[in-house]
């Protein structure tokens, strides 16, 4: 069975025969689920069956064959991804797990960077064919599905559920508005009436790209394929990012090439080589890692400079910032020790929001602003009332309208606000009880930050003979802090200020020269202090992936436990090197939620009660 094919058109066709769909850039699948099967057979575009290459989402369609057996045999139409958030999906990392071959890494590479499955037609159910009933038939017989078998019908990237069903939009303009902010590939328009056609393109399913526009220099021309390729500067080198052909009208194709042909020299055979003299704007989709994807030509750039065309800039023009966020000065400079400017910092908002936003959702905000960077004036704010735009959400509480960090257009708000801290309660304003323990690690200054290491590992050890699941992050400044989440709505603050006591008093009571609880500084000595009384209703902590306010802008990043060892100091995770870190590792808080959910906080609190250690 092949898949039906999309018409790509320039505009989103409006009218109230059309529904809206988020389109994710990944691998085009059928699965098919026969009677009898314990799981799925999933099958790419060309027919390949491509379960060894995502065991993670064919273990997901195990665990549920007991729900879904009743309505076997089925088939679904959607695709495979690796989602980035709720609109984008990455396509290099599923191209990467589709090369693979070796099953050991496909392993490694599914538990690092899990994949979904997203839903979107409803082919076969129990047996008997759908494609024919009209696209509404078929949606709300997916949707009774997914609700019966308690699946999601809506796309969640950080969810572990494998399998989830597309969102379905009848507004045009808000779901435009979400996949451009959310820098997804582009949207779907789907007629109500259409019926679903096998490897048949159709009108009745059109494609609007969301382009990015991306600046390049022309460095060559091959005469056999007619292609030029462009390349933009990585520091000082050139670097080719891009080959294409289409695009241009015919009398600007005539135009470069002869001019390729009279300035140019001649190399290998057909191909033609300029020097760095001419800047265009390249229409893509995305970049792979080494080219843009999709490239077409989009229009001259007489009047930049070569040295514009460079990494920094097309980082940018690949990430733009959403329309409705507002950005002033952006060449300003935030930590200019480390030469980060703060158009540089709202690019590692946006690389990180991912990760932080679900730190941030439905807390009581109190941020740190530097309006003029870092080093220089700061101050607290919680209290948010004048000039706000509609995109920001706030709670009032005692008097105070405190933000709650809900979206991206909020985060870069702030960001451009330079507030370069975020601090967070232990729990959301939909409960009166924390979600999570954090202790906090503080050693006397960050020359003594092995202190905070070795603070670490004999948490750790405790943590895991009460069998409680924990994380750790530096916290961007001299120490560290370990987190054990916990399930939502179930413990008081009584419940876990009892724990946190107990055990930072075990530890002074066992290593008396290591640390201490005594709050007042000049009586610590070269002790680490352990400050448990900070873990109470209306404290807060440092989120993770947050900046702090320290002249070379370190940031509270999450860790593996394998990295707490001698080598690890703060200066490792500045701002550029967690950028590369995320593009080379995941997060390693990214099942915390899942976690929390299953920890037995309760019988380690039954143990301490009951004074056993």
């Amino acid at each position: 069975m092949k898949p039906m094919l999309l018409t790509d058109v320039p505009d989103i066709p409006l009218g109230d025969d059309w529904l809206y769909e988020a389109k994710y850039d990944g691998y085009r699948c059928i699965l098919v689920w026969d009677k009898g099967k314990n799981i799925p057979e999933m099958k790419s575009r060309n027919g390949n069956v491509l379960n060894e290459k995502f065991p993670e989402i064919i273990r997901f369609c195990k665990s549920i064959y007991a729900e879904i057996e009743p309505y076997l045999p089925l088939i679904f139409d959607g695709e495979i991804v690796y989602l980035i958030n709720h609109f984008q999906s990455k396509f290099s990392f599923v191209q990467k797990r589709g090369k693979m071959t070796n099953q050991k890494n496909i392993e490694s590479n599914a538990k690092t960077f899990p994949c979904h499955y997203i839903v979107f037609d409803l082919l076969k159910l129990k047996g008997k064919d759908k494609g024919n009933s009209r696209l509404t038939t078929r949606k709300q017989l997916l949707s009774d599905l997914f609700e019966r078998l308690n699946l999601l019908d809506t796309v969640q990237y950080n969810d572990p559920k494998r399998l989830q069903a597309i969102d379905v939009f009848e507004d045009p303009h808000l779901i435009w508005q979400k996949v451009t902010s959310h820098n997804g590939e582009g949207i779907i328009a789907k007629k109500r009436s259409s019926k679903w056609l096998e490897n048949t393109r159709t009108k009745s399913w059109q494609k609007i790209k969301n382009w990015k526009h991306v600046n390049v220099i022309l460095t060559k021309f091959d005469q056999l394929n007619g292609f030029f390729n462009g390349a933009i500067y990585q520091e000082d080198m050139l670097m080719e990012v891009v080959s294409f052909k289409h695009g241009l009208s015919e009398e600007e194709s005539k135009t470069l090439i002869a001019f390729f042909k009279s300035k140019g020299t001649v190399k290998e055979k057909s191909i033609f080589e300029i020097p760095p003299s001419i800047c265009v704007t390249v229409a893509c989709i995305d970049f792979d890692g080494s080219k843009l994807r999709e490239p077409r030509f989009h229009s001259f750039q007489h009047h930049l400079d070569v040295t514009e065309c460079n990494w920094q800039q097309m980082q940018r023009q690949l990430n733009p910032i959403p329309e409705s966020v507002i950005v002033t000065h952006p060449d300003k400079p935030v930590f200019p020790a480390s030469h980060i400017t703060k158009d540089d910092y709202l690019y590692y908002l946006q690389t990180v929001a991912p990760m932080m936003m679900p730190f941030l959702q439905d807390r009581l905000l109190t941020v740190i602003r530097y309006p003029h960077g870092v080093p220089g004036e700061s101050f607290y704010q919680k209290n948010y009332i004048e000039n706000l735009p509609e995109f920001i959400t706030t709670q009032l509480v005692d008097d105070t309208h405190f933000i709650l960090c809900n979206n991206l257009e909020s985060l870069l708000w702030l960001g451009n606000q330079l507030a370069l801290e975020f601090h967070i309660p232990f729990q959301p304003v939909t409960s009166e009880q924390p979600t999570e323990i954090v202790f906090d690690l503080d050693p006397p200054s960050v020359h003594e930050f092995g202190l905070a290491v070795d603070a670490a590992v004999k948490f750790k050890t405790i943590m895991d003979y009460f069998k409680l699941t924990s994380f750790i992050k530096t916290s961007g400044g001299k120490g560290m802090q370990i987190y054990i989440p916990l399930p939502l709505h179930t413990f008081s603050y009584e419940d876990t200020g009892v724990f946190t006591e107990f055990i930072c008093r075990f530890l002074v009571q066992q290593f008396p020269n290591s640390f201490t609880i005594e709050r007042l500084k000049k009586n610590r000595g070269k002790r680490l202090y352990l400050d448990y009384v900070q873990h109470r209703e209306g404290k807060t902590i440092v989120a993770p992936y947050s900046p702090r306010g320290n002249n070379k802008g370190l940031i509270a990043t999450p860790l593996l436990w394998e990295e707490v060892n001698e080598g690890l100091t703060p200066d490792l995770f500045t701002i550029p090197n967690i950028i590369k870190r995320l593009e080379r590792m995941a997060d390693p808080f990214k099942n915390f939620r899942e976690v929390g959910e299953r920890q037995p906080f309760r019988a380690a609190l039954d143990q301490i009660t009951g004074k056993q250690v």
